[in-house]
C-alpha cells in the first residue's frame, strides 16, 4: 500500500510543478492546492501566502541539496575534487528535475526585492559550502593564497548558475552533467595558456 506524503511536502512538490508550468505571477494558490490534491484552505495551514510558498520551496530544496552534498564532500581529499563534486551534484539535481530547474533559474529572478532578499538568506548555507572549499584550497596550497575569497565565491556560484540558466533557456536540449568537468576546469585553471612553458 502506498503511503501518503505529508501535506506540507505535497504542497511543496505541487508548487514546483505549478509555478514552473504557469509562471510565478500567473500561478494561483488554488492551482497549487489542486495540484497537491488538497483544499485551498489547507494551504494556509502551512503557508502565509504565495510568496511564503515560493520561499519555502527554495528553502526545502536547497536544504536537501546542501545536506546531501555536505556528507559526500567530506569523503573527498582535495578542494579541487570537492569543487568538481559540488558542480556535478548541482547539475545532476537540476537535470533530474526540470521543473525545479525552471523555477530556480527563471521564476526566482522575477520576484520583488523583498523576496530576493529572503532567497539570498536561504542561499547562505550553499555559499558557505563554497567558502569552505575555497578555504581548504588555500590552506592546502591548491589555490593562490592571494585570492579574493569573496570574488572567487561569486565566480564559482555565478558560473554554475549561469551554466544552468543557459541550459534551461535552451530547453534542456543537451546533457548538463557532461558540462561539469569543463566548468570545473575553467574555474580551476582559468583562461591561461597552459601550452606555454
Amino acid at each position: 500500500m502506498k503511503t501518503e506524503k505529508p501535506k506540507y511536502k505535497q504542497i511543496i512538490d505541487a508548487a514546483v510543478i505549478t509555478i514552473a508550468e504557469k509562471g510565478y505571477h500567473q500561478c494561483q494558490v488554488s492551482k497549487i492546492a489542486k495540484q497537491a490534491g488538497v483544499a485551498d484552505g489547507t494551504i494556509y495551514l502551512y503557508f502565509k501566502n504565495k510568496e511564503d510558498i515560493l520561499i519555502s520551496v527554495f528553502r526545502e530544496k536547497l536544504r536537501q541539496f546542501v545536506d546531501s552534498l555536505d556528507g559526500v564532500i567530506k569523503e573527498k581529499k582535495t578542494a579541487s575534487e570537492k569543487l568538481l563534486l559540488l558542480i556535478e551534484n548541482h547539475f545532476r539535481i537540476l537535470s533530474e528535475d526540470s521543473q525545479l530547474a525552471v523555477l530556480t533559474q527563471l521564476e526566482l529572478r522575477q520576484t520583488n526585492k523583498e523576496l530576493r532578499r529572503q532567497i539570498n538568506e536561504v542561499l547562505k548555507g550553499y555559499l558557505l559550502l563554497i567558502d569552505q572549499i575555497i578555504e581548504e584550497g588555500i590552506k592546502g596550497e591548491e589555490f593562490d593564497r592571494n585570492l579574493d575569497r569573496r570574488l572567487m565565491r561569486q565566480m564559482i556560484f555565478g558560473t554554475i548558475d549561469e551554466t544552468v540558466t543557459t541550459w534551461v533557456m535552451n530547453e534542456q536540449k543537451y546533457d548538463l552533467i557532461k558540462l561539469a568537468p569543463k566548468v570545473h576546469d575553467l574555474l580551476i585553471n582559468g583562461c591561461g595558456n597552459r601550452s606555454k612553458t
